[in-house]
């Protein structure tokens, strides 16, 4: 069938086959072998960062909360895995009635983090968690990273605002994740309505060359969106010749003009030449926005330069060349038997090629320096050093099946701005360089099969 004849919402009604097949083939070897109900500790984490980045932004922690709580299995569902035959009777009567019961703790949405950093710690009977894995990697991983380009973007922009505009460079669905993302990081505003309309992040946007091409000349293109949206709005005045454009558009809307858009060209020169235009004419308010490609790097080439806004598209949806954070999602502890009272077995991989993992029910907390500074991640699978009890990084995400921590997206949004600002400064640079924090363990990790 035609996925398009499916009718498909935007907003999917379940969460449950974001999933690989492992996750169920795992589950009914596990409820065939009497495990199923064993209590597990899974943790998500990456054992480094992207190539030459300082920290990493967790983002997508509230996505993660909606996909667990629609990760259901309706008749739909329960009749794809029949008739693909991927599970037996008994593993589809046992999703029937899923519904995750367990606990999750972790990093709260925003927060910096760092390799090992234990970003998300779930919590139940194997069966519930194991099949969470792949949906909770997707978000994180996806989220994280647009996060991220949007943190080193906004320090780049030095306060300047900075406009998320990359919607038609990726997923439909991806975008909105996206923009929201972006807003995690540090980006004042979004031209994806969706996500205006599903996370309330304020909108923007005006024109294209479409509109100016539309016209017979560009002072008619002007004079229409001017009258249509008022002196405020934003032209773009790089369709034909910048220069006259600016003449133009100061002549009709007057010294009032909002602002005036660059899409192309050399955006340093320009800005320099458009400002001084338009101090010249009397527009001394009108802002200038520069788009074209931006990444981090030409944000900052841009630093001494008359621009007042910032948009940006393919980069930050695509995380400026790191599209992932390589999280993964292992077991790290389990019941020594079936009964609910067993004590927790730390477990690991042991592998070559650097895959190891560490066992263990981990807690952290970050290590400040007399001047308050942040100096390492500590991360403990035994008691918390008194030292370190205030300062433990894990929140309560989802108790006994229920979320407990929902909160407003500027929430993460402030807790980044100040997770980032109590880093060491060399964490804001662009070069590449390590961690700028190192990952210390408080005990000896377990690190055997």
């Amino acid at each position: 069938m035609n996925t398009a004849d499916l009718g498909l919402p935007v907003d999917v009604p379940s969460t449950a086959l974001f999933t690989d097949r492992y996750e169920f083939t795992m589950l009914q070897a596990a409820l065939r072998g009497g495990t199923a109900g064993r209590r597990s500790v899974f943790e998500v984490f990456t054992r480094r960062l992207p190539e030459g980045r300082r920290y990493g932004v967790l983002a997508g922690t509230g996505r993660v909360l909606d996909a667990v709580e629609n990760f259901r299995f309706d008749s739909g569902i329960l009749g794809f895995l029949s008739d693909q035959r991927i599970v037996d009777e008994t593993t589809l009567n046992w999703l029937a009635d899923y519904r995750f019961s367990g606990d999750i703790h972790g990093y709260p949405e925003g927060e910096v983090y760092f390799p090992g950093s234990p970003l998300m710690r779930v919590e139940g009977t194997f069966g519930e968690a194991v099949l969470l894995e792949t949906v909770i990697l997707s978000i994180l991983n996806h989220d994280s990273a647009v996060a991220a380009a949007a943190s080193r973007m906004a320090v780049a922009a030095g306060g300047r605002p900075l406009i998320e505009m990359g919607a038609r460079r990726t997923h439909e669905l991806g975008a909105v994740a996206a923009a929201r993302a972006a807003y995690v990081g540090g980006f004042s505003t979004t031209s994806d309505l969706a996500a205006g309309f599903r996370y309330n992040i304020p909108t923007v946007g005006t024109s294209a060359h479409a509109f100016t091409l539309l016209h017979d000349s560009e002072r008619d293109a002007f004079t229409a969106q001017v009258a249509a949206l008022g002196s405020g709005t934003t032209l773009l005045v790089d369709t034909y010749d910048v220069a006259e454009a600016v003449r133009t558009a100061v002549e009709i809307a007057g010294p009032e003009l909002g602002a005036v858009r660059i899409d192309s060209g050399d955006l340093l020169l320009l800005a320099h030449r458009v400002r001084q235009q338009l101090d010249d004419l009397g527009a001394h308010q009108t802002k200038i926005v520069v788009t074209s490609d931006l990444d981090e790097y030409a944000i900052a080439s841009l630093a001494a330069a008359p621009v007042d806004a910032y948009g940006v598209g393919t980069q930050l949806v695509t995380g400026s060349g790191h599209p992932t954070c390589s999280m993964v999602y292992k077991l790290v502890a389990r019941a020594a038997s079936d009964d609910p009272a067993a004590p927790l077995v730390p477990v690991a991989k042991k592998s070559m090629g650097g895959k190891t993992s560490v066992g263990g029910r981990k807690w952290a907390a970050r290590r400040l320096d007399a001047q308050g500074v942040a100096e390492a991640e500590v991360v403990g699978s035994g008691p918390v050093p008194p030292e370190l009890a205030d300062r433990q990084l894990q929140v309560e995400l989802v108790r006994g099946g229920r979320v407990v921590a929902r909160e407003p997206l500027d929430a993460a949004r402030d807790r980044h701005t100040a997770a980032r600002a109590g880093l060491p400064l060399s964490a804001t640079q662009l070069s590449r360089g390590e961690p700028v924090l190192p990952t210390e363990y408080a005990t000896e990790p377990a690190t055997y099969a």
